[in-house]
Order: C-alpha cells, then sequence, then structure tokens
C-alpha cells in the first residue's frame, strides 16, 4: 500500500547531501534546496529518460542498470555539444511504492553524481499502480565552455566508439520480436560517453559528434551539410543480440536506423586528429569517412555486407 508520508525522505536527503560538495554549485539546505552558481557562461539543459527499457528493469530489478540507463540518455546527449553537467533532478516512477528500491535508485543516483561533481538538487517519486514497468527520468543542466558548431567536413575521419549492447534505444522493437522470452541484453546498461569524449575535447579538433540513440544512424544527418557520411568499415565484431534480431528477418534499413549494431558515439575528426584521439579513446575504430554530397548516409551492412541508404 501507497504511504504519502514517505517515511524513507531522511535517508533521500542524507544522500543527496551528499552530492553537494562540488566546484560548480553551493548548495544550502531549505524546505528547497537552495544554489548558487560558481560561474558565469552558456547553459543547456536536458531531460530524457529509460522509456520501455524499464518494463525489463522492473521485471529483473535491475535498478542500478536503470540508473547508468538513466544517466546515459542525457549525459551522451550532452556530450555532442561539449557540456559540462553539473546539476540534475530526477522523477522515478514505481507501479509499486517499494521504499527498498527508492532507496537503491537514489543511492546510486548519488554516486553516479559524485564521480561526476553534478549536485542533486531535488527530485520526485510516483507511484503508478496501473503500470507494468518502471521509469527514471532525469532533467541536466549543464555549461559550455564553448559552443561548438558540431558538423561534419569534407574530408573528415569517422572514430566509431564502440556500444556496451543494445543501449536504450529499440527496445519496442525488441518486444515486438522476442515477445515475452528475456535475455540478459536487455537489461544491460548503456555505456556513458561523457567521461571519454570531453577530455578529448580540451586537447584535440572535432568536428562533429553524434550519439547514435533513437533514429540510429540517420541521426547523422543531422551534422551534414553538403556531406555524404560512408561508413565503409563498421565494427566486425557485435554484440549477438544484434544478429539475433537481424536473424529474425528485419531490414538492413530497419536495423541501422533503429539499433546501434555496435556502435554508440560518433567523431567526426580531421585526419590529421585521427591517430591521436584512437590512442586516447581506447577500443574506438576507424568506421568511415566524410564525402560531398547531399546529406545521405551510406552503410556497409555488418549484417550481410550489402548497401545501405539512409
Amino acid at each position: 500500500m501507497y504511504n504519502p508520508t514517505k517515511p524513507y525522505k531522511h535517508q533521500i536527503l542524507k544522500l543527496i547531501e551528499s552530492t553537494w560538495n562540488t566546484p560548480y554549485v553551493k548548495v544550502e539546505r531549505g524546505l528547497y534546496p537552495v544554489f548558487k552558481k560558481k560561474f558565469s557562461t552558456w547553459e543547456v539543459q536536458h531531460t530524457d529518460g529509460i522509456g520501455t527499457k524499464g518494463l525489463y528493469h522492473w521485471q529483473k530489478h535491475t535498478f542500478d542498470n536503470a540508473v547508468i540507463d538513466a544517466f546515459a540518455m542525457n549525459l551522451n546527449d550532452l556530450a555532442m555539444v561539449g557540456a559540462v553537467p553539473y546539476a540534475i533532478q530526477n522523477h522515478i516512477v514505481l507501479p509499486k511504492d517499494d521504499h527498498g528500491v527508492i532507496l537503491a535508485i537514489v543511492k546510486k543516483l548519488a554516486s553516479e553524481c559524485r564521480k561526476r561533481n553534478i549536485a542533486m538538487t531535488g527530485g520526485e517519486t510516483s507511484i503508478h499502480s496501473d503500470v507494468k514497468g518502471m521509469d527514471i527520468s532525469i532533467t541536466v543542466s549543464a555549461f559550455l565552455k564553448e559552443r561548438p558548431k558540431n558538423q561534419c567536413k569534407v574530408s573528415d575521419v569517422l572514430i566509431g566508439l564502440p556500444s556496451s549492447g543494445l543501449h536504450s534505444n529499440g527496445i519496442t522493437k525488441v518486444r515486438e520480436l522476442f515477445g515475452k522470452r528475456y535475455r540478459k541484453e536487455f537489461t544491460d546498461p548503456t555505456r556513458i560517453y561523457i567521461d571519454d569524449v570531453l577530455p578529448v575535447l580540451k586537447k584535440h579538433k572535432v568536428n562533429g559528434m553524434m550519439h547514435i540513440t533513437g533514429g540510429a544512424f540517420t541521426k547523422l544527418k543531422d551534422i551534414l551539410h553538403n556531406a555524404d557520411v560512408v561508413i565503409s568499415q563498421p565494427k566486425k565484431h557485435v554484440s549477438k543480440i544484434f544478429h539475433d534480431i537481424y536473424a529474425k528477418g528485419v531490414s538492413n534499413k530497419v536495423m541501422y536506423s533503429t539499433f546501434n549494431c555496435g556502435i554508440g558515439f560518433v567523431l567526426s575528426v580531421p585526419k590529421t586528429e585521427a591517430g591521436p584521439i584512437l590512442t586516447k579513446l581506447k577500443k574506438s575504430f576507424v568506421m568511415g569517412e566524410v564525402i560531398q554530397g547531399t546529406g545521405v548516409v551510406r552503410i556497409n551492412s555488418i549484417f550481410d555486407g550489402r548497401k545501405v541508404i539512409l
């Protein structure tokens, strides 16, 4: 039964306060936490959640992974503009009032915040007894040291950063294909790229960046101008789950416009920067190039070698 008095709230407040020692904001306790920024520059905010993957997380009690997914969906998008996150607010939705689960989720949220000097400045928990899964939605505030244009340039080299699996997109399609069958890959957490990307941006020139998430490789069109992307060397070894999905009759076009197919983040860099960046980013690889064109993405399918045009 739902207890609206939230008897665990003092434990939650201690976890929240454990994130307040950051170089970016000064936070003080009040009816609501109040904070003063220690910087003055352009800012950006981003909100996202874990979507229908929350069904699997709730069923399998993979709550730590759910938190990582929620962070990744926000931080990976913010990485595309080189933003430094400094504060978050969260909204946890559960189908059942489980105090242990709520505390576990907030504990993991606080842990991830402390790793990155992010202050938790508030949050909310909602119990929706008529839903089957959970959701964790996060709003992240971040600041920009610069305002990058984020656009691929002709003759750039494309560097791919491997994904950790399905990540948090295409799950509706997965449920359609697999029905009630569960595989561990369905709850593996999304890789967080911002921790790798921000240090690269400090020392190297990067023209374009894209998080391969909803819409998958069609997202690359957003950073093309009078250019095409040619992905001639997609990752050779991808998680078995992608091959199994393809084997169920999913076309190349749907695969590459729905799933990350082993590549979770893409950097478009000048040729002179490719070598040093590949050395710095472990397991990254050259996946293609940018050529003169009209905004088309061309891919040699990892699944059957055929050409895919998006």
